[in-house]
């Protein structure tokens, strides 16, 4: 099927356009991650600028991306999003490089000046594509979640262990590798609607009513467009109405957008706390401080699916308000134990908090607002960048002037006010409550085979519910080996810093290194350690999911 502009609308296009967009935000947000961790190193060690340029350097990318934000989301509503995220990824892979060819201030601020615009572009519109296929599937948002955080740590385990082989040059180059065929990606991805007329809750299921206000009675989602066959004014029309500037579409989103610059201002002030705890109290260097974070990405990556299913059975705003607890708990935790054991323990609460929240927040955005998703996105990062550029101010003061129990208190203040404030946020917006369910993926219809006649059924007071088909094989293949690229990599640069368990197989004693194996020291145990049980673990994965395969083929096989 295609629209009146000739672009196709199928179901099965729609999700091979999120699969590439999804893949293109692993391969992107993991060298963001790692290059927002690694700069200030790289700038005092490579290029010796002083702490000052540092922070200048730091506040040139961020001022960037905080005023382009709202511009992407204008051009994510009106041009073609896959150019639009790909220029995003294109100059991510610049700013990359220019990092490692910069000598100096000048150099590197251009490189970050790159950053900064291209990721306003990139996570803008990547948002907007995720969002059309919102009506369809309310979990598009946590799988864009997920694919974020999952190349986050993955590209972390790697970059830092090599960091000492190929030096900051070396890891920046690899990231730049890594974006350009993000954006090779997203080119080739499968053309979508036009963005202001796509169908779907989040991206052009409606046009605006009266000033921009959802119309009463859609749940916060804009008034429905012409029915088919009537006038639909074009894009730059639609863009130009009244109501559908930046300024309207922020006054319409604004309660969740202070709640938004709320969680993410106390969400970063304690981010860079434990940062500067970890480093000047327990002296802990870029690999440890990055190991202390490692377990809450992972649990980041891994939960936002599941905790979904919460939301659409209990309702986002409990979701919330359990989700602002939880991060209350987590800085109350820090300030009675602040070993980094602990706090690489409690740093899962903080991530499973963060895995519920956010793609709940992006959820909300799309549907209040209405054709316009590409501008809800960037007022909606607009609002969270701000916040963060709060929330390093209010860290760097306080843990100058605050004791470190003090701090973790007043952080646990603000984010346990988020269970009031963000339900309260919601009900404001008018968007439902409850999402619906995650639509599985159709499975293969088997050969029509002749059924008997059911015998007839006594009516019953509770309705049945039909179980969820089963994954294909396609779908089984393809997560498998994911997973076990993922191991592959990771085990790639546990070769490189000599902490490979599956390395010791083949060169040392077999038994011996079967029945344990180990390395000195405290870390470098912990890291073959835990080489060694994903290692079992991805054993028994691919035994299970073959398993599961063999099920699958015999179900979808023609009969006789």
């Amino acid at each position: 099927m295609t629209t009146d502009t000739g672009q196709p609308t199928d179901s099965g296009r729609g999700r091979r356009r999120e699969r590439a967009t999804l893949l293109a935000a692993t391969l992107t947000n993991g060298p963001n991650e790692l290059l927002d961790f690694l700069l200030p190193l790289w700038a005092g060690a490579a290029i010796g600028l002083s702490a000052t340029e540092t922070g200048i350097l730091l506040a040139v990318e961020l001022a960037l991306s905080l005023f382009v934000r709202p511009l992407a989301g204008v051009l994510a509503d009106t041009r073609d999003r896959r150019r639009v995220a790909a220029a995003g990824a294109a100059l991510y892979a610049a700013s990359a490089a220019g990092y490692a060819v910069a000598t100096g201030p000048l150099s590197a601020c251009l490189a970050a000046a790159l950053g900064g615009i291209g990721g306003a572009l990139l996570w803008v519109t990547i948002s907007a594509i995720v969002s059309e296929r919102l009506a369809e599937d309310s979990a598009v948002f946590p799988r864009l979640f997920a694919a974020q955080e999952t190349g986050s740590w993955a590209a972390f385990v790697p970059g830092l262990a090599l960091l000492p082989g190929i030096d900051y040059a070396g890891v920046f180059l690899l990231c730049s590798a890594a974006c350009l065929v993000a954006a090779v990606l997203l080119l080739r991805a499968p053309a979508g609607p036009p963005p202001a007329a796509a169908p779907g809750t989040g991206t052009g299921a409606a046009a605006p009513a009266g000033d921009g206000a959802p119309a009463p009675g859609t749940g916060g989602v804009l008034a429905p467009a012409p029915a088919s066959g009537g006038p639909v004014p074009d894009a730059a029309a639609r863009g130009n109405a009244p109501g559908t500037g930046i300024a309207a579409i922020g006054r319409r989103l604004r309660p969740m957008l202070l709640a938004v610059a709320l969680t993410m201002t106390a969400e970063a002030t304690l981010s860079l706390l434990l940062l500067l705890h970890l480093q000047r109290e327990h002296d802990l260097d870029a690999l440890n401080i990055a190991l202390v974070f490692l377990p809450g990405a992972i649990a980041m990556s891994l939960a936002a699916e599941p905790l979904h299913r919460y939301a659409v059975r209990f309702g986002r705003s409990r979701v919330l308000a359990a989700a602002a607890l939880s991060g209350a708990a987590f800085a109350t935790g820090l300030a009675l134990v602040p070993h980094p054991y602990a706090i690489a323990a409690l740093w899962i609460l903080s991530g499973l908090s963060w895995a519920a929240v956010m793609p709940i927040q992006q959820a909300v955005i799309a549907e209040a607002s209405g054709p316009h998703t590409g501008r809800g996105m960037g007022v909606y990062e607009s609002a969270g960048l701000f916040g963060a550029l709060v929330g390093a101010l209010a860290a760097g003061w306080l843990y100058d002037r605050a004791d470190w129990t003090v701090c973790c208190l007043l952080a646990a203040a603000v984010l346990a006010s988020g269970a009031v404030i963000s339900p309260a946020a919601l009900r404001r917006l008018g968007v439902s409550d409850l999402p619906p369910a995650p639509s599985p993926a159709p499975a293969p219809e088997p050969a029509p085979t002749p059924q008997p006649e059911p015998a007839p059924q006594p009516d019953t007071a509770t309705p049945t519910r039909e179980p969820e088909p089963e994954p294909g094989p396609r779908a089984l293949a393809r997560a498998l080996a994911q997973r076990v690229a993922l191991f592959a990599l990771a085990q790639l640069a546990l070769l490189a810093a000599d902490l490979s368990w599956i390395q010791d197989l083949f060169t040392e004693d077999l038994l011996a290194t079967l029945n344990g194996g180990h390395r000195d020291g405290d870390l470098a145990r912990w890291i073959y350690g835990a080489g060694k049980i994903w290692t079992y673990l991805v054993l028994a994965d691919l035994l299970w999911t073959g398993w599961k395969l063999l099920r699958a083929r015999a179900r979808d096989r023609p009969g006789p």
